[in-house]
C-alpha cells in the first residue's frame, strides 16, 4: 500500500481496450441512491473546473467511463448564495454525468438555505468542503480548519442534509490538518451529520500536494471507520491506479484532480497525438471565450493547464517557451497550427 509516493499512470494500464482506449473499471452499485455513472470523479479543483472546463472534459467521455464532476467551491459567508450565482456555478446540464454542486462555510443557517438554492438551481447532489487547504479559508474557519472541530463538522454536515430532505449530500475532508490522528472522528462526524458519501483527500493540510505524502492507508482508515461509501482522493493518475486505490483501500470511488489538468483523457488512459492534445485546449480557449473571457484570461488558463501538461508529448522539452508566450494569438495560433499539422 502506497506510503510514500503515489503510483503512476504507466503503472496500471490494462492490456483491454475499448475502441482503443483502456477498460475503464465497472461502475460499483448506486450505493446509498448516490447518482454516479462510474467509479471514476473529477476533482473540485479552485480556478479550474468551472463549467468551461467540466464541459470540455466531460465531452471526451461516455457515461460508463467518467462517473461524475464537482464545481468550484462557493464559498457561504454569513448571508445565503443566490439560486442564479449557483445556477452560474453549474452551468447548463449538457452531459449523462451529475456535476455535484460544492459549498465551503461554516454559518449553519446561511449554508442550509444556501443548499436549499442549489437544489432549485439544479444541483443532483451538494458536496461540502471541508478539505481546501488555502491560506485564507484557513484563516477564516472553514475549509479544513474545522479538521480539528469535529462536532462543528457534524452540526454543518446535518445543517444541510436537514435542509434538502431527500436530497443527496456528500462531504469532503483532508486526512487532519498537521497530522491524521482524528481522522476516524473526523470521517463519523461526516456520517453523523447525514452525507452519504465522504470523499477523503489522503494528506494532511500541511503536507499540501508533496507525493512523498501520499498515503492510501488514510482511505483504507476512513473505510474502516464508516458505514458510508468512501472516495478515495490522492496519488491517482490512471484507471490502474483506480483499480488498486479500490482493491487496497475498499473505497467505492475514486478522485482524481492534478493529473486530469495534464491529461484529460486520465479515466481511461486513452493515447491522444499533439494535434488532438492541441484541438482540446483550443476547444476550451472557446468554451471561455463563449463565456465572456477576456483574451488574457483565456491564454492564462491555458498556460496554467501547459503547467502540468503531459498529454500528446504537446509540450516536449519546451514547456518552458510555451509558459514565457505573452501574446494570447500567439499562443493560440502556435495550438491551431499543431492541430491542423494533423
Amino acid at each position: 500500500m502506497p506510503g510514500g509516493v503515489g503510483p503512476r499512470e504507466e503503472d496500471g494500464m490494462s492490456d483491454e481496450t475499448i475502441e482503443g482506449r483502456a477498460a475503464p473499471p465497472l461502475a460499483p452499485p448506486l450505493a446509498a441512491g448516490l447518482p454516479f455513472t462510474a467509479v471514476g470523479l473529477l476533482a473540485p479543483m479552485e480556478g479550474v473546473t468551472d463549467p468551461a472546463f467540466r464541459d470540455v472534459v466531460l465531452a471526451e467521455y461516455r457515461p460508463e467511463e467518467l462517473g461524475g464532476a464537482f464545481t468550484e467551491f462557493a464559498r457561504v459567508t454569513d448571508r445565503p448564495l443566490a439560486i442564479e450565482a449557483l445556477a452560474r456555478h453549474l452551468g447548463p446540464r449538457r452531459f449523462g454525468m451529475p456535476v455535484g454542486l460544492q459549498l465551503m462555510g461554516n454559518d449553519l443557517a446561511a449554508m442550509a438555505e444556501t443548499a436549499r438554492h442549489a437544489v432549485a438551481a439544479g444541483a443532483p447532489l451538494v458536496d461540502i468542503n471541508f478539505g481546501c487547504p488555502s491560506r485564507s479559508p484557513f484563516a477564516g474557519c472553514v475549509g479544513s480548519a474545522l479538521l480539528e472541530d469535529p462536532a462543528r463538522i457534524e452540526r454543518i454536515v446535518r445543517a444541510v442534509v436537514d435542509a434538502v430532505p431527500g436530497e443527496v449530500v456528500t462531504a469532503k475532508i483532508r486526512s487532519g490538518v498537521k497530522d491524521d490522528r482524528r481522522l476516524e472522528e473526523v470521517a463519523r462526524a461526516t456520517e453523523a451529520g447525514g452525507a452519504r458519501m465522504l470523499t477523503i483527500h489522503c494528506r494532511t493540510r500541511t503536507e499540501a500536494y508533496r507525493d512523498d505524502a501520499i498515503d492510501w492507508r488514510r482511505i483504507a482508515r476512513a473505510v474502516a471507520a464508516v458505514g458510508i461509501p468512501v472516495c478515495g482522493n490522492g496519488g491517482a493518475a490512471g484507471p490502474g491506479d483506480v483499480t488498486r486505490m479500490r482493491d487496497e483501500t475498499g473505497c467505492a470511488f475514486v478522485m482524481i484532480g492534478r493529473a486530469a489538468l495534464g491529461d484529460p483523457w486520465v479515466f481511461t488512459g486513452r493515447r491522444v497525438g499533439a494535434p488532438e492534445a492541441a484541438a482540446f485546449l483550443l476547444r476550451y480557449a472557446d468554451a471561455m471565450r463563449a463565456a465572456g473571457g477576456s483574451p488574457g484570461r483565456v491564454a492564462g488558463r491555458i498556460k496554467q493547464l501547459l503547467n502540468y501538461w503531459s498529454a500528446g508529448d504537446l509540450v516536449g522539452d519546451d514547456r518552458r517557451a510555451w509558459l514565457r508566450e505573452t501574446e494570447p494569438e500567439r499562443l493560440l495560433s502556435r495550438l491551431a497550427a499543431i492541430r491542423a499539422a494533423g
